[in-house]
């Protein structure tokens, strides 16, 4: 070996131990955060999360939209640990289908469950039933409609009847029961939201907007609330297989129902903290869109601080393919169009 030869070689053994070195810091670091995610991770899969609708105390429960899917789910539950129900919903033939399965849930014979058609008049309804029962510990507001379509395609009169069905449908009740609860200094009130309130999406240029301003209502009503021992929860769950899933579908355009599918479809019974989400796609979307939300624990900040940099690289992810899931139906569509016309 030449004298040339073996300086080369010198050297770039040197290069090499000491790009280990230099390369060194930013691999431990990586292994450290590797850690830090997998014990966040482990933490959220082992502890149990707080679950305001498990080992109830008999309380006044009271569920507006009850007639089916997870109102229905969320009365049937609350029966069995020995709450007193009344649920208020449009439909009486299936307010009285409730009435016969939840009573079959029964635990004591002190317990009541009531229901009420005059949806109209939600707020005189709770009133009503606050006389005869006593205050409400509990109101979880369930009543929604969905409807998906393209935004051009969706009749301005749609907007404004999912705005009032679906946020100003939560606001009556909750403003029937919010002052006896300030009077006791306690209570809890849920809203029902959906994933499609924490991200906008194709076919929901109607529906996702009302179910935005749940959460805007939630957390400012949580702020004022708090000092009075009232506490708010907002539940964003998936496409959940209801009867409502099943109406939306019908007007669903097709990039709609590929995104849609993405989540899969949970049941009515799968569905505390304020933020309550279904499986790891609701989680990650939790964490990702908590902003200046409230955290009912340590662990939760420091899973939703931890987490963020992942969630955000793997929801890049996810936006690109429902971008590439738009742009491939809009290509096949002008194709067929095209098709079409040559015919």
């Amino acid at each position: 070996m030449s004298y040339e030869e073996g300086l080369s070689s010198t050297i770039t053994d040197w290069l090499f131990f000491n790009s280990w070195w230099l390369l060194l810091p930013f691999i431990m670091l990586l292994v450290v955060a590797a850690f830090i995610v997998a014990f966040v991770l482990l933490l959220y899969m082992i502890s149990p999360l707080i679950r305001m609708l498990s080992h109830l105390p008999p309380l006044n429960l009271q569920v507006t939209g009850g007639s089916s899917g997870i109102g229905k789910s969320i009365a049937m539950e609350c029966y069995r640990q020995g709450a007193f129900i009344t649920l208020v919903a449009r439909d009486e033939s299936k307010l009285v289908q409730v009435k016969n399965e939840v009573e079959k849930c029964v635990i004591n014979d002190k317990q009541v469950f009531d229901v009420s058609k005059d949806y109209g008049q939600v707020e005189s309804v709770i009133k009503q039933c606050q006389e005869k029962l006593g205050p409400v510990d509990m109101l979880v507001n369930c009543a929604g409609t969905s409807f998906s379509g393209k935004f051009e395609e969706v009749e301005v009169e749609r907007f404004r009847s999912l705005m009032e069905v679906n946020y100003l449908g939560s606001v009556y009740p909750t403003w029937a029961v919010i002052a006896p609860m300030k009077e006791r200094r306690m209570g809890l009130i849920m809203f029902v939201s959906s994933q499609a309130g924490q991200i906008g999406l194709f076919g929901y240029t109607a529906y996702s907007p009302s179910k935005f301003a749940l959460r805007g209502l939630a957390e400012s009503l949580q702020m004022e609330m708090k000092p009075y021992n009232i506490y708010v929860m907002v539940a964003y769950p998936p496409d959940t297989d209801t009867s409502g899933l099943a109406e939306e579908n019908r007007t669903k355009p097709l990039e709609a129902r590929l995104i849609s599918e993405t989540s899969g479809v949970t049941q009515p019974e799968q569905v505390g903290n304020f933020n309550i989400s279904v499986g790891p796609d609701g989680y990650m979307l939790s964490a990702l869109t908590c902003g200046m939300s409230p955290v009912t624990s340590i662990t939760e900040g420091l899973q939703q601080i931890v987490t963020m940099g992942l969630f955000r690289t793997v929801a890049l992810f996810y936006l690109g393919s429902f971008d590439s899931i738009v742009r491939r139906c809009m290509i096949e569509r002008e194709q067929s169009k095209a098709a079409d016309k040559r015919e």
